[in-house]
C-alpha cells in the first residue's frame, strides 16, 4: 500500500515543470510551414547537388516510405490508398515541379496531377508524366545501407517496373544519397526551434533527477522510468523510445553494455551512493532529441560528488571534446571514429563511441560514427561523409576504475549537437556536472 500511494504521488508531483508546448492546431501550422520551406527552398538544391532530375516516391496507406512520411502535411497521419509523389527539377526552366499522382493535393505545396478520366489506372498516369518530362534519371528509394532510404517495397517496385516502358528502365537509379541528404539536412527555421526541444528534454531530466521525485530507499528505477514517460505525455509531447534508468554502485556487478539498456533488473530500489543514468528522448514538431545524463545519490554526510566519480565524469566530457574536434566536412563516420578513438587512447581514456545523426528520426540517416559493438567501424552508413547543416546525438562512454568501489564504471553521455560551416556546437549545452540528489536542507 505504501508503494502504491507513493507511486501515485510520483506521477502528480513536479507541477512546477513548465514547457511552451503548442496546441495541436499550432503544431500543425508550424509543421506545414517547416515542410513548405524544405520543399520549396531545400529540395531543389539537393536534387541539383545529386544530379537527379526526377525523384519518384511510392507508398501505400499504413506502409509508408520513411521519406515520403516526412513530406506529408500535418493533417495527414498516413498516406492515402496509394500515394505517389514526383519531383521534377526542370533544367530548362530551372523550376522544381512538385506533383502527386493522387486524387487530391498533398498539402499546399504538392499538387495533384492525376486526370482520372483520362487515366483511370494510376500507374498509367505516372507513366504519362514520366514520358512528358523525359528525365535523365528516375531516382527511387532503394538502399542497402539505410532503412530510411529503402522505402519502395517489393510489390510497388515490381508493378512500377512492369508498367515502365523499356526505354526508361535503364534510367531507374537508387535515390539513397538524395534521400539521406533530405533527411539529414536541418534548415535555418528548424534550428531556431531545436533548442526548445533540447531545453525541454533537459528540464524533464533535471526534475526527474531531484528530491521532488526520488526518495532514496523507496523510489525504484522503474518508478522513475514511468514518471519520465508519464511526464512527457502530460506535457503534450511524445517519446520515440522507452526511457531507461540504470544504476552503477559499489557492488560486485561489472559493467555490461546490454544490461544498462535492455537486460537491467526492474524495480531496483535507489539508495544512497548510487550513480544513476537515464536515456531519454522526445518527439515534437517531427523532430527528435536523444539525451543521456547522470545523477548521484548523496550518502549521509556527503555534500558533493566523490572525487573519483568527478574525475570519471570529467574524462567523459573530455571524450566529447575529442570526438567533436574531429568533425570535419567530408570525413566519413568511420574516419571520425578512428581518429577520435586513437586520440582518446593517446590521452589514456578508455573510450567507446556510438554517435548517430538526429532529426526526423532518433537514429537518423547520415554518417554513423561507431556502434557500441562495432568500434572498428560500421560498413555502409559509417562510410557516409559528414555534411554541413546536420544534427547529431553525441553518444559515447568513458571507462574509469573507481578505487573505492574496486571496479570499473562507465560514464555514459549523450547530448544533441549541430554541425555547420562555423563548426560544431551543442544545441542546448551539455551536462558538465552530475546532478546531486538527497542534498541536505538548509
Amino acid at each position: 500500500m505504501l508503494k502504491k500511494i507513493f507511486f501515485s504521488l510520483l506521477f502528480f508531483s513536479s507541477l512546477q515543470l513548465s514547457a511552451q508546448v503548442l496546441s495541436l492546431r499550432e503544431q500543425a501550422r508550424v509543421v506545414d510551414e517547416l515542410m513548405g520551406d524544405r520543399l520549396n527552398n531545400l529540395l531543389p538544391s539537393l536534387m541539383e547537388k545529386n544530379k537527379v532530375d526526377m525523384w519518384v516516391l511510392i507508398s501505400r496507406e499504413y506502409n509508408e516510405d520513411p521519406v515520403l512520411k516526412t513530406m506529408l502535411p500535418a493533417e495527414w497521419l498516413f498516406a492515402r490508398r496509394r500515394t505517389i509523389l514526383v519531383f521534377y527539377n526542370n533544367p530548362a526552366k530551372k523550376q522544381l515541379e512538385k506533383l502527386a499522382i493522387a486524387r487530391y493535393n498533398v498539402g499546399e505545396h504538392i499538387k495533384a496531377a492525376w486526370d482520372m478520366k483520362q487515366f483511370p489506372d494510376q500507374w498509367e498516369a505516372l507513366i504519362d508524366l514520366i514520358r512528358s518530362r523525359n528525365p535523365q534519371q528516375i531516382a527511387v528509394n532503394m538502399s542497402k545501407n539505410y532503412g530510411h532510404a529503402d522505402g519502395l517495397d517489393h510489390t510497388e517496385y515490381t508493378e512500377f517496373m512492369e508498367k515502365l516502358p523499356a526505354a526508361f528502365k535503364s534510367k531507374v537509379v537508387s535515390a539513397e544519397t538524395l534521400a539521406v541528404n533530405w533527411l539529414e539536412t536541418r534548415t535555418e527555421r528548424e534550428m531556431q526551434i531545436y533548442p526548445q526541444l533540447v531545453a525541454m528534454t533537459h528540464k524533464i531530466i533535471e526534475v526527474g533527477f531531484s528530491e521532488k521525485i526520488i526518495t532514496p530507499g523507496i523510489t525504484t528505477t522503474d518508478d522513475l522510468v514511468w514518471w519520465f514517460r508519464q511526464k512527457i505525455r502530460d506535457l503534450g509531447l511524445e517519446t520515440w523510445f522507452h526511457t531507461s534508468v540504470a544504476i552503477q554502485r559499489s557492488d560486485s556487478m561489472s559493467f555490461e553494455h546490454l544490461r544498462s539498456f535492455s537486460n537491467r533488473p526492474k524495480d531496483e530500489v535507489i539508495i544512497p551512493g548510487d550513480l544513476l543514468h537515464v536515456d531519454i528522448g522526445i518527439t515534437y514538431l517531427r523532430l527528435n532529441t536523444d539525451c543521456q545524463q547522470h545523477a548521484y545519490i548523496l550518502k549521509p554526510g556527503e555534500t558533493g560528488l566523490p572525487p573519483a566519480l568527478q574525475q570519471a565524469f570529467e574524462k567523459a566530457n573530455r571524450l566529447q571534446d575529442i570526438l567533436t574536434s574531429n568533425f570535419v566536412k567530408g570525413r566519413t563516420g568511420n574516419q571520425i571514429l578512428s581518429a577520435s578513438l586513437a586520440q582518446a587512447k593517446s590521452e589514456g581514456i578508455k573510450a567507446s563511441i556510438y554517435t548517430h545523426p538526429l532529426g526526423f528520426h532518433g537514429h537518423a540517416a547520415g554518417p554513423t560514427i561507431g556502434m557500441w559493438d562495432q568500434q572498428g567501424g560500421v560498413p555502409g552508413s559509417g562510410d557516409f561523409p559528414l555534411n554541413y547543416n546536420t544534427a547529431y546525438s553525441i553518444e559515447l562512454n568513458a571507462a574509469t576504475f573507481i578505487p573505492e568501489w574496486k571496479k570499473e564504471i562507465r560514464i555514459m553521455l549523450e547530448e544533441d549537437g549541430y554541425y555547420d560551416a562555423t563548426g560544431f556546437r551543442y544545441i542546448g549545452g551539455r551536462q558538465k556536472a552530475v546532478y546531486l540528489v538527497n542534498r541536505p536542507k538548509g
